[in-house]
């Protein structure tokens, strides 16, 4: 498949197409507002703001292109540092066969690995990551400016059309140039609704990306950090943690925005503050991970889970109102699955679904689903040996098989000695009882 033909075929999917639609819906509509409220050929000052609406409504559209044919950047199948000695400090991707580099991250959804990955986008229908985020926050940019312009034509031609009467009642004839249809005033509410949704929730986007960008953070590096703080303030024993990538704002925003909106280098490689390495984040994760592990919880499905995102027939009202806020999906399970789960809400929990034995042997590749599914199907199993996910079995390979890091191994005996004393004094405090 070609690269070109790659590029049309992500645009049919209904996220680009939304996208599409509405900014189209929105320029059209304050086009044809536009000529009957201030035609650009009465005036300059009619001619300028015609312009800089369509110059808006341009480079939204360019940059959203670019930003999807762009792509956030790959990294390659297999891929293995030209230093074999510090794989031990890098994550190993199963599914992509090779290591992840610094600040990359497997993305589900596109199933690659992805260059410095922020989040996956639907409404570009692919992630936003190294290469295209400059491209993604200048569509955000053009965005909110071109549909505020657009939100304060059409309310202003709304206003002029249903007071036309008035107008022509009163000798203001001039003033009367606004004359409405059925469908026309249909389309100006609509559009005018579409504008003003598209300022306050690509506002907020907005907002979020500048804030990430100015401290050099990704929303997944946001979220490392977050975990690393807490690890710290319950195990103040554990070395001081420092975000490696923040630069001061004026470098971090050069990191991303460029004269040529082209990202520089291999996104492999970054430029950290004094005292840190390239596998500073990634050492973290790796304890991270461990400690993950070391919270896993066996489950075994009693009931039938549908995978439905709103299970309203099969678990009831109340599971149906408190889903989890995120985008991931839910399991299809069968009754005797074993899943080893990893969240916890009060209603639903989120694992990986264990591939059985004669699973296997049909297909020697199949990979484990992971997803949330309800509470009420499943029951916690104490076994004294739990079978191990695909995700165990990569972080297990990466901490234990190698010469691991041994700030991870660390983590792992001062939790052992924990747990060994914490039952020791229950068992002192029985005694004495």
């Amino acid at each position: 498949m070609t690269a070109e033909l790659s590029g049309f075929k992500r645009f049919l999917h209904w996220g680009p197409i939304t996208a599409m639609s509405i900014i189209k819906c929105i320029t059209l509509t304050t086009l044809y507002m536009n000529s009957m409220w201030w035609p650009p050929n009465i005036s300059l000052g009619a001619f300028v703001n015609q312009a800089i609406f369509l110059m808006l409504s341009s480079l939204a559209t360019f940059n959203y292109v670019m930003a999807t044919i762009t792509g956030p950047g790959l990294l390659p199948l297999k891929w293995k540092p030209q230093d074999l000695s510090v794989t031990d400090q890098l994550q190993y991707c199963k599914v992509c066969e090779g290591y992840k580099a610094p600040r990359s991250h497997h993305c589900r959804k596109c199933n690659r690995c992805i260059k410095k990955m922020d989040h996956h986008c639907p409404w570009i229908n692919h992630c936003v990551g190294w290469a295209n985020h400059a491209y993604f926050t200048y569509f955000l940019l053009f965005s909110i400016i071109g549909s505020l312009h657009g939100a304060v034509i059409l309310s202003c031609a709304f206003y002029r059309g249903i007071h036309r009467y008035w107008y022509l009642s009163r000798g203001l004839v001039h003033l009367a140039t606004v004359q409405f249809t059925v469908y026309s005033i249909i389309m100006c509410i609509f559009a005018m609704g579409l504008a003003i949704g598209v300022v306050i929730a690509l506002g907020m986007l907005l907002y979020f990306q500048m804030k990430s960008i100015l401290k050099n953070q990704t929303g997944i590096e946001m979220w490392i950090i977050e975990k690393a703080m807490y690890r710290r303030m319950h195990y103040p024993d554990l070395d001081e943690f420092v975000y490696p990538y923040d630069l001061g704002y004026k470098e971090n925003l050069r990191q991303v925005f460029k004269n040529e909106c082209v990202a520089k280098g291999l996104g492999i490689e970054w430029p950290v503050i004094p005292g840190c390495d390239q596998y500073t984040l990634t050492r973290e994760q790796i304890a991270q991970k461990c400690e993950k592990r070391a919270r896993t919880r066996t489950y075994k499905c009693i009931r039938k889970a549908t995978g439905s995102y709103l299970p309203l027939f099969s678990q009831g009202f109340r599971v149906c109102l408190s889903p989890p806020c995120t985008d991931e999906p839910r399991l299809r399970l069968e009754p005797e699955d074993i899943i080893k789960v990893t969240r916890f809400r009060k209603h639903w929990l989120f694992g990986e679904r264990v591939v059985s034995d004669k699973e296997k042997e049909v297909d020697a590749k199949k990979m484990p689903l992971r997803g949330w599914f309800p509470r009420r199907c499943a029951i916690e199993l104490i076994l004294p040996s739990q079978p191990v996910t695909s995700e165990e079995e990569e972080e297990a390979s990466n901490v234990n098989e190698k010469p691991v890091n041994g700030k991870a191994k660390k983590l792992e005996n001062g939790h052992s000695r924990r747990k060994v004393q914490q039952q020791s004094q229950q068992n002192g405090h029985k005694k004495n009882n």
